[in-house]
């Protein structure tokens, strides 16, 4: 387990490692990056590594980390959308969630090819995505509970099936294919999402 650095200078050093990382990641691919180019691309010397992260998997980790904090909240900034009208507060959600995805496209795919071949980043993938089913599903159950979305869908099993949709088309579109119009994409997802869940337009 890493052990978080007290001191300031410390931090510093250990923020500059996981944007390196990053940086060395999404140029190279998981594989082929190596621990000696982390460390040039920070400006540390390679035995600092160690003081900070245990492997190559435990600071990869700490860099999706700060990329699913982007990616969950990526709408923050720009304020709350209209409470008064779901299906427009599900097309601000997945406008911001497809326009986080395109800044962190490469980082993403770094995170495929790691999950396909570790058992333990995949169930940390698992886990990660379960935050945004969890978040999803209390919407969808305030949507009932305020008589507007279908009283006999089960809230988690329907963002677990509309959440799985979003991230597919993501990766599909903006990974994977990476042309995509991020405006044909929020409509497509955010008509899918209304009409699963029974909403209608104001």
């Amino acid at each position: 387990m890493t052990v978080r650095p007290l001191t300031a200078r410390g931090e510093r050093t250990r923020a500059a490692l996981i944007v390196a990382a990053r940086t060395v990641f999404e140029r190279d691919g998981f594989a082929d990056a190596r621990l000696t180019d982390i460390t040039v691309e920070a400006g540390c010397a390679t035995g600092s590594f160690y003081t900070y992260f245990d492997s190559k998997e435990d600071i990869l980790d700490a860099v999706l980390a700060a990329a699913q904090e982007e990616i969950l909240h990526p709408g923050m900034p720009h304020g709350e959308p209209d409470s008064d009208d779901p299906i427009a507060t599900i097309e601000a959600a997945n406008r911001a969630y497809f326009q986080a995805y395109r800044r962190n496209a490469k980082l993403m795919m770094v995170r495929e090819q790691v999950a396909g071949i570790s058992p333990d980043f995949r169930q940390k993938r698992v886990e990660r995505g379960q935050v945004f089913i969890e978040r999803n599903a209390r919407g969808i159950r305030e949507l009932q509970e305020a008589g507007l979305a279908d009283a006999d869908l089960d809230p988690l099993q329907a963002a677990r099936a509309l959440s799985g949709m979003v991230s597919r088309m993501a990766y599909q579109s903006l990974g994977v294919g990476g042309a995509d119009d991020i405006e044909d994409l929020v409509f497509t997802a955010t008509l899918l999402w209304a009409n699963a869940l029974g909403l209608t337009r104001k």
